[in-house]
Formats: structure tokens, sequence, C-alpha cells
């Protein structure tokens, strides 16, 4: 949603041309070996965590454990997120238990909510008419959101470059506090496996929590994890997307201008995808979401390619420059709340 203007190409893109040729390389069959060798190292790592907790029992100790299950509770997330995309399994059953053992139960999330905000936002990447993930909020997107904010919300737009990375760090309590409510609310498909999973999540972190640590070690041991959390998730995501050009009609009525055009790739190699989950190459997973997360690499040159021969602009920079685009441009939608 940048002001400037992407690259006009083609009316006609030819995705079908595209998904034929990435079918034929085999890139969307399932990797069940990968996966369960991920989930057996997530598994064993969070079983690791809770058995030192226990043997540091109420030492200062303990607070270095809690960065390592920060980053055990976002590849959980993205564990999770290769689920919801049915990279994992195709069974219905099969992705909603494996996602509600790894959101609800291990993360305190609710998958059931999550999958359903994603999914519009996979549907209309960047639409600010129908994408979740730049709605109004804490932070604001488009330059005439930003034009309606008043008081705190307009404090907040002014300096969000600034606090962008600050706030990250509460975007964990908010999710967990946007899961609670939706499992409360109703609406949910599996709602009652939903609640009580959630309810046994937040138990038994809280007797973890209390049973191993005095009361002012709990305190900062849940700041400290759960503000890492929030950080690691927000700061995998965001790049993606923010500062992306907003699309015209015919483009977003093209399935491959739709999500190539409001997409941006983060230029790196497979140790970068292991840490960010697949998400750097977020070009790749937007066309072709049920795509294993390991195939994501193995197709990054074949879009690329086929973007180029079509004279469709593709998107690619290093991490720094991701951040940079990302923050440059909540830093330019809060100009006319400075300039009052």
């Amino acid at each position: 949603m940048s002001t400037r203007d992407p690259v006009s190409p083609p009316s006609t893109s030819g995705y079908a041309a595209l998904l034929a040729q990435v079918r034929d390389e085999g890139l969307l069959r399932r990797r069940p070996g990968y996966y369960a060798g991920l989930a057996s190292i997530l598994l064993a790592a969070l079983a690791g965590i809770v058995t030192a907790l226990v043997l540091l029992r109420h030492s200062w100790w303990v607070l270095l454990l809690a960065p390592a299950y920060a980053v055990v509770s976002t590849q959980l997330g993205f564990f999770g997120h290769d689920v919801a995309h049915r990279q994992v399994t195709q069974g219905g059953r099969g992705c909603s238990f494996l996602g509600l053992v790894s959101g609800n139960l291990l993360n305190g999330l609710s998958y059931g909510w999550w999958v359903a905000k994603h999914n519009a936002h996979h549907a209309h990447p960047n639409d600010l008419g129908s994408d979740p993930d730049v709605a109004v909020g804490a932070f604001v997107f488009d330059a005439d959101q930003a034009g309606n904010r008043t008081g705190v919300g307009a404090w907040l737009t002014r300096h969000q470059a600034w606090l962008f990375f600050p706030m990250l760090m509460l975007e964990a309590f908010n999710l967990h506090i946007s899961s609670a409510r939706a499992v409360v609310d109703g609406g949910l498909r599996h709602r009652f496996a939903e609640r009580s999973l959630l309810a046994t999540n937040f138990i038994l972190y809280a007797a973890l929590v209390v049973t191993t640590m005095t009361w002012a070690q709990a305190v900062v041991f849940v700041a400290v994890h759960q503000g890492l959390f929030g950080l690691y998730l927000g700061c995998s995501f965001a790049p993606s997307h923010k500062g992306m050009p907003s699309l015209t009609s015919a483009q977003s009525a093209d399935p491959l201008l739709r999500q190539v055009l409001a997409s941006r790739n983060i230029r790196s190699g497979r140790g970068l995808d292991v840490v960010l989950g697949g998400l750097n190459l977020q070009i790749e997973h937007h066309l072709f979401p049920s795509m294993p997360r390991p195939n994501l690499r193995r197709a990054q040159p074949v879009v690329q390619a086929f973007c180029e021969a079509h004279g469709v602009s593709y998107a690619e920079t290093s991490a720094l420059g991701a951040y940079g685009a990302a923050l440059r441009h909540l830093h330019q939608v809060g100009t006319s709340l400075r300039q009052q």
C-alpha cells in the first residue's frame, strides 16, 4: 500500500500455467517425513524446557529459559500455520487435531479463530476492505485511515514507526486475549474442544510457572516469554506485505497478480527459512499455500523466472531492506498527523 505504482503487467498473467509447471515438478507433494521430524524436535525442545524449569526450581537461572521458550512457541506457531494450510496433511480431521494441539493446547491460541482470520488475509492480501491484517488497530497502514484518528490513536499513528518493534512485544498477549474472546463468543466449529484445550493450556502454564518460580521470577519470566514470542511472530510476518503497493481492480481479480504484487520475499538462505518458518518466501507461499514449507525454496526460481517472462514485478530484498520499507511506510502514513 505504498504510493509507488507497481509495474503494469499483462491483463492475463497465466497462473494456471505456473500451477501446472509447479505440479509437474512435484512441488505440491506432501513431505510427511519432514513434518514428523519437525514435530518431534519441537516436542522434545518443549519437554526439555519444562524439565529444566523443574530442576532449576526457584532459581533466577530459570529466566534464561524464557527466550528459548519464546523460540519454541513461535516455531510451534509456524507448525500450526503449515497445518492450517494443509501442508502437513490434507485430511480435515487430521488438520483439526494437529491444529488444536499445536495451537490451543501447546500455545494457548485459538486455532479456529486464527484460521478464519488468516484465510481472509490470503484471499485478499493488503486489501484495506478485506484483509484483517491491515485493519485499523494499534497500527494504521493507510494515510486516509490515519486522518480520521484522534486522541491516543492519533498519537500512536504519529509515532507508529518508532513504536512498531516495542509494541510487537504485546502481540502475544493480544493474540491470547483475542483467542479467549473467540472461544467464549462462540461460532467456532470445534467450540467445546477449543475451550477445553485453551483452558488446559492456561492451567498447565500457570501451574508450571507458579510451582517452579517465586512470584517475582514468575512475573519476569512471563513478561520475557510472551514479549519475545510476540516480537518474534511480528518480525516474521510484518516484512512480507507492509509497504507493498495498492492494487487496481484488474490486478486484484487476477490470481497471480493479486498474490505476487502484494507480497515481498526476503533474500536469504536455508538458515533463514528455518528461523522464519518459510515466511521469507512469501510470494511462493501466497501463490501455493498448500505447498510444504521445504518445497518453497525449490519453487522460488521457477516462480521468479515465470514472473520475469510475463513482465510481472517480483519483489525481493534483504531482511534489513524489508524492515526498512515497512517502517518507512508506517512513518509516511502518519505524516499528515505530524503536520497538524
